[in-house]
């Protein structure tokens, strides 16, 4: 039997973490395995448990669900955790800084109970949860200009990729599924996918979501009119 994806749900309200924890764990590739009520108890439990998945709320007391995503994410002991953003805030700031600090996805509260299991199953997978229409108008518009204190990627840091792996991470940058790039670039799905993880693996990239970011902040894909 499969095992279960383990999910940490991070939600200063406890009736919203009951709630979620009888949906997720009302199905059979699912569990959650531990709550946090504010970010600082989030990332011990995650130090502690090793989830697969952080279900994380962005508007928490003390430290913040980005603060703790960011440190969650530089953890080399949880390179195999991965952050889905979940909260009512969905500005495009948030969904941005989320994005800097590592998160691999993002959903607004509003979502059904299907798209939050589904999401919850495609983050585990170590693909995006990125919309093409989020990742046009988001990442191009926020992720090319760095926060204040961190640096854009250098260009030398795509010399080891193939001219494919380059073809296809710069569509999946633009917002192409790995669907639309096979008919673009007429290959399978699945060799679009092996080339993105190819990407990932020789750039360090956690997840698709970060493959983007570095797309863009390398150069290889020029923000502007065209992919916003």
């Amino acid at each position: 039997m499969t095992t279960p994806v383990r999910v940490l749900l991070a939600d200063d309200q406890a009736l919203l973490r009951a709630t979620f924890r009888i949906l997720i764990d009302s199905c059979d590739d699912l569990e959650v395995i531990a709550e946090a009520s504010d970010g600082a108890e989030a990332v011990d439990l995650a130090r502690a448990h090793h989830p697969d998945v952080v279900l994380m709320d962005i508007r928490m007391p003390g430290t913040d669900g980005l603060a703790a995503t960011s440190v969650i994410c530089a953890d080399p002991d949880l390179s195999a955790t991965r952050v889905l953003i979940l909260t009512t805030f969905e500005t495009e700031d948030y969904v941005a800084q989320a994005l800097r600090a590592g998160a691999s996805g993002f959903l607004g509260k509003d979502v059904t109970a299907d798209t939050l299991l589904a999401g919850l199953r495609t983050v585990a997978s170590g693909d995006a949860l990125l919309s093409p229409s989020a990742t046009r108008s988001l990442i191009t518009r926020f992720l090319t200009s760095p926060a204040p204190g961190t640096h854009l990627v250098p260009p030398e840091r795509l010399a080891d990729l193939t001219v494919r792996e380059r073809e296809v991470m710069a569509l999946a940058a633009e917002g192409r599924s790995n669907t639309e790039i096979a008919e673009d670039l007429h290959l399978s799905p699945l060799t679009v996918r092996t080339h993105i993880h190819r990407a990932m693996t020789k750039l360090g990239a956690r997840d698709r979501a970060q493959l983007v970011v570095i797309a863009y902040q390398s150069g290889l894909v020029q923000a502007g009119p065209g992919n916003g």
